[in-house]
C-alpha cells in the first residue's frame, strides 16, 4: 500500500545540497561494467529487505535486484519463467485437472550468491516460514492457502491446496535462503530479529546487497556468482530523498539516472531537462476507501449508510480533480480493476458529478440540517467524517477540494494527514479503523491477477489477528462469498463473471471510490539505455540496462 514518504524539510535541503556537492554515488559511464554506477532516486526508505516482512513497494522492487521470484513479468505484464523451466499449466501437467496441485520444475545451475545451490528446499522453507505463527510476517497469503509443499528432489516443488487456487500467479514473490535462516530459526524460534532481514548479504539475483544506511542510501553490486546473465551496470546506488521536490532537483541536475512516482505537475519540468517519462500500468488506482464497520461500530454512523456513500460519490467532481490538479494527464477509474479485463463485463458507468442529486438523496435518507448549522444530521447524529491520507502534496490538494465540495451538500469533513510510515503501519490510524474516509493508491493483491482477498470478513484486524488487511472493516456476506468463490474458479470466463458481480457491489455500495488511474510513472535519465518496465516486476530486464557516456 505504501506509495510515498515524508521526512523533514531541513533534511530535504541537506540531501539536495549533497547531491550537488558530493561525489558519493556518482556514475562512471565508460569502461567495464564494474565501473558503471546507476543512481536511483527513491522517495521512501525501506522498512525491511526480507520479502516476508514487507509489503512496501519500494522494498519489493528493490528486492528484484538481489533476490529472485519463481517467475517475473515482462513489459506487457505477461509471466516469464525465471527460476522455473516453464510456467505451470494444465496442458503441461504443472497444474492438476482439479486445480489443487502445482508442480514446479527448477532450472539447472541455480545458486545463491555464496555458491550454495538454490533448491526445492528453499521453496519449502519459504512456505514454512510464512505460515509459522512465530514469525510476524507482513502477510501469510497466499502461502496459508497451501496445505503442504513437497520436495521429491532438489529441482522439483509440489504444492498442494485444499481447494482450487485461481490466483496462483501471486505465489513465490521472493525466496529466503534455508541454509542461512534455518539455523537462525532453530536457535531463536523466529526470524523476526534475523540480521538477514536488514542485511541480506546472501541473495540469488544479479546484484548483491552491499550496504544500507537508513535515511541516506543503499548500494547493490554485481553478484559474481549469479547463475544468469551478468549485468552491464556494475552498481546500483539508491539515494533516499524526503520528497518529490528533492527527487526532481536530483534528476534535473543530472545527479540521478532513475526516479519514480513522479507527480504529474513535475512532468513538464523533467521533460524540459531531457528526462524521459515512461508510464506502465501496474494495477494501481488512487481512491477513497469507506469505513463501513457495522459489527464493531468504528467510525461515523453516517458512513454506514449506503445513501451517504452514494451521495459522496455524486458530490465530488472527480473529472475536475483530474483536469485541474493532474493536468488532464490521467482519468477517473470506473473500477478498482480498471487496468484489467475483469471490470469490463459489463462495463460500469462512473457516478456523475451531481451535487443537487446528492442533496436530494441525503434528504430522502433522512439526513437534514435540523439546527441550521450547515451540517446534516439524523437521529441526533451530525454527518461529520474524518478524511485521512499521507502528506503527499497532491493528496492534500485533493483533500481541500473534496472538503469544500462535501460541505456544499451538508457533509462536514475533518482533514487529517500523516507521515507515510505511521499511516500505513499496522498500528496506525487506518489499520485501527480510526479514519472514516481513507485515501491511497491500491490495486489487486497479485496484479495482474485480480484477486482481492484482503476484503474478506476474516481479514478484519482483531486482537488475535492484528495483521488483517481489511482496514475498511467491511463485512458484506454477499461480497465475502463472491471473493471466496472467485479464488477457486479455474475457468477464466466463470471467474470474470464473478468479478463482474463483485465490481457491481463495489459500485452500488460505494465501498471504494476511484479518483484517478495511477500507473507507475518513471523518470529515466538520457544516459540510461535498454530500459523496459513491468507493472509487476519493474526490473525484470535489469541485466540488459546500460549507461552511456555523457
Amino acid at each position: 500500500m505504501s506509495r510515498k514518504p515524508v521526512l523533514y524539510t531541513v533534511f530535504a535541503i541537506l540531501v539536495v545540497a549533497s547531491l550537488v556537492l558530493s561525489g558519493c554515488g556518482g556514475k562512471t559511464t565508460s569502461g567495464s561494467a564494474s565501473s558503471k554506477v546507476a543512481t536511483f532516486i527513491w522517495t521512501q526508505d525501506f522498512d525491511s529487505l526480507n520479502p516476508m516482512y514487507s509489503n512496501m513497494w519500494f522494498s519489493a522492487v528493490t528486492q528484484q535486484l538481489w533476490n529472485c521470484w519463481a517467475w517475473v513479468f515482462d513489459e506487457n505484464n505477461e509471466p516469464i519463467p525465471y527460476l522455473v523451466t516453464e510456467m505451470p499449466s494444465i496442458q503441461n501437467g504443472g497444474i492438476s485437472a482439479d486445480g489443487t496441485t502445482f508442480t514446479l520444475h527448477l532450472k539447472k545451475g541455480l545458486k545463491w550468491s555464496d555458491k550454495v545451490a538454490l533448491t526445492s528446499e528453499d521453496f519449502r522453507f519459504t512456505w514454512a516460514m510464512h505460515i509459522d505463527p512465530k514469525n510476524t510476517v507482513a502477510s501469510a497469503y497466499p502461502y496459508d492457502k497451501m496445505t503442504s509443499v513437497e520436495t521429491p528432489d532438489a529441482s522439483t516443488v509440489v504444492i498442494h491446496f485444499a481447494d482450487p487456487f485461481a490466483p496462483w500467479i501471486a505465489m513465490w514473490k521472493g525466496l529466503v535462503p534455508a541454509h542461512i535462516l534455518q539455523p537462525v530459526y532453530d536457535a531463536e524460534g523466529t526470524l523476526d530479529n534475523a540480521e538477514w532481514n536488514m542485511k541480506p548479504t546472501v541473495g540469488c539475483g544479479p546484484y548483491n546487497f552491499a550496504e544500507w544506511e537508513s535515511g541516506s542510501f543503499a548500494r547493490f553490486t554485481i553478484n559474481d556468482n549469479f547463475w544468469g546473465t551478468k549485468p552491464k551496470i556494475g552498481e546500483i546506488f539508491i539515494r533516499f530523498v524526503p520528497d518529490d521536490a528533492s527527487q526532481v532537483a536530483a534528476l534535473t541536475a543530472g545527479d540521478g539516472d532513475l526516479g519514480t512516482f513522479i507527480a504529474y505537475s513535475d512532468i513538464p519540468k523533467l521533460k524540459a531537462a531531457g528526462i524521459n517519462i515512461v508510464t506502465q500500468p501496474s494495477g494501481y488506482n488512487e481512491g477513497l476507501f469507506m469505513l463501513d464497520d457495522t459489527a464493531n461500530q468504528k467510525g461515523s454512523p453516517g458512513l454506514r449508510d449506503v445513501a451517504v456513500r452514494q451521495a459522496i460519490a455524486m458530490a465530488i467532481d472527480r473529472e475536475a480533480i483530474n483536469r485541474d490538479l493532474l493536468l488532464d494527464m490521467t482519468k477517473v477509474p470506473a473500477s478498482f480493476w480498471d487496468s484489467l479485463p475483469f471490470y469490463n463485463n459489463p462495463p460500469l458507468q462512473n457516478y456523475a458529478y451531481d451535487p443537487e442529486g446528492a442533496k436530494k438523496l441525503l434528504e430522502q435518507a433522512g439526513w437534514v440540517d435540523s439546527n441550521s448549522d450547515g451540517v446534516r444530521d439524523k437521529n441526533g447524529v451530525e454527518l461529520e467524517l474524518t478524511y485521512g491520507t499521507t502528506v503527499r502534496e497532491i493528496r492534500q490538494d485533493v483533500q481541500a477540494v473534496i472538503k469544500q465540495q462535501l460541505a456544499e451538500v451538508g457533509i462536514k469533513v475533518d482533514l487529517q494527514t500523516y507521515a507515510n510510515d505511521l499511516y500505513f503501519s499496522q498500528e496506525g490510524p487506518a489499520a485501527k479503523g480510526e479514519i472514516d474516509i481513507m485515501e491511497w493508491s491500491d490495486g489487486p493483491t497479485g496484479f495482474p491477477d485480480p484477486d482481492i482477498y484482503y476484503w474478506l470478513c476474516s481479514e478484519i484486524p482483531t486482537a488475535e489477528y492484528p495483521a488483517g488487511g481489511n482496514w475498511f472493516y467491511t463485512c458484506d456476506p454477499e461480497l465475502d462469498a463472491l471473493i471466496q468463490q472467485e479464488s477457486t474458479q479455474v475457468d477464466p470466463s466463470a471467474r470474470q463473471a464473478t468479478f463482474s458481480q463483485i465490481n457491481q457491489i463495489f459500485h452500488d455500495k460505494v465501498y471504494w471510490l476511484g479518483l484517478w488511474q495511477d500507473p507507475d510513472v518513471w523518470a529515466v535519465g538520457s544516459h540510461l539505455m535498454n530500459v523496459k518496465f513491468s507493472g509487476v516486476t519493474p526490473f525484470f530486464n535489469i541485466t540488459e540496462w546500460d549507461l552511456t557516456g555523457k
